[in-house]
């Protein structure tokens, strides 16, 4: 109970929690969607694609988050083209995309000028270290999520259930999946300062699949998802901090975060199939 009220008095650390917060609602939004429409691969060759901004934005001089979003976008593009025009090809594309980031961004910032940057932060997360703007910027993004499911909500939700059928009713089906896969892009930069882009697949994959598991609407899916993430992201922080303390190392939270997600998951898992069976008895 100390160690947690010491943690709280610290300034970074309410920005750590608020943060993980912030981006458990953007990952509940997105991360239905993702789910639903079973595009899981797609959205984590985006997360590794987004590397290759980074090393782009350090190897030319500009901020490496504003290279990601500006490169995860630019493959959000080529996924959904190729998605509609040859989904015989989106598999090869997927993995080149994955594959091709990381290795351009690790040979940009091998080349960049000046002293190497930690990449740690990059692959595993930094949420302790996030600045005031990094809030003020979550915040507009899901401001601009929630604005956008109001607003688009049923076309959304027909979109995702049944392409098909939702075109025969002249729903712009392309450009809502487009615009899911854009969404994804944010939401998958916004991540990568909580757990980095190797576990952002799982941040964004794994609290949405646990609520549907429970719930009977999209909304709900949505609800539950991001109120997962929020323990998870919280659970993991308040781990990492007291690890580090009784260890006197420096714990990382990211993996904490992903694990308690995994650990969740099996226990809905395993509640859910207890259910189902006194259902069946």
């Amino acid at each position: 109970m100390n160690t947690l009220a010491e943690a709280l008095s610290y300034p970074f650390f309410q920005r750590a929690l608020i943060a993980g917060v912030l981006a458990s609602i953007a990952c509940g939004i997105v991360g239905s969607f993702v789910v639903v429409k079973r595009i899981t691969s797609m959205s984590g060759g985006l997360a590794h694609a987004a590397f290759g901004g980074v090393g782009l934005g350090l190897a030319f001089g500009f901020s490496p988050w504003f290279g990601a979003v500006g490169f995860t976008l630019a493959c959000a593009l080529v996924l959904g083209a190729v998605y509609h025009k040859r989904p015989d090809a989106l598999e090869p594309t997927i993995s080149t995309l994955w594959a091709g980031g990381m290795a351009l961004g690790i040979l940009l910032v091998s080349l960049a000028a000046g002293p190497k940057p930690d990449l740690i932060g990059y692959l595993f997360g930094s949420i302790l270290f996030v600045p005031r703007d990094y809030l003020w910027l979550v915040s507009v993004l899901d401001l601009c999520l929630l604005l956008g499911l109001g607003l688009l909500f049923k076309e959304l939700q027909a979109s995702v259930f049944d392409e098909a059928f939702a075109a025969s009713l002249g729903v712009p089906t392309r450009w809502l999946f487009q615009l899911i896969l854009a969404a994804s892009a944010l939401v998958i930069v916004v991540l990568i300062r909580v757990v980095g882009i190797v576990l952002v697949i799982a941040l964004l994959t794994v609290p949405a699949i646990v609520a549907r598991q429970w719930a009977e609407s999209l909304p709900r899916m949505m609800v539950g998802a991001a109120a997962i993430g929020t323990v998870c992201t919280t659970g993991g922080l308040l781990a990492s901090y007291a690890f580090s303390v009784a260890s006197k190392a420096d714990v990382p939270s990211g993996p904490l975060v992903i694990l308690l997600a995994i650990g969740i998951y099996g226990l809905s898992s395993l509640a859910g199939a207890l259910r189902n069976r006194r259902r069946n008895a």
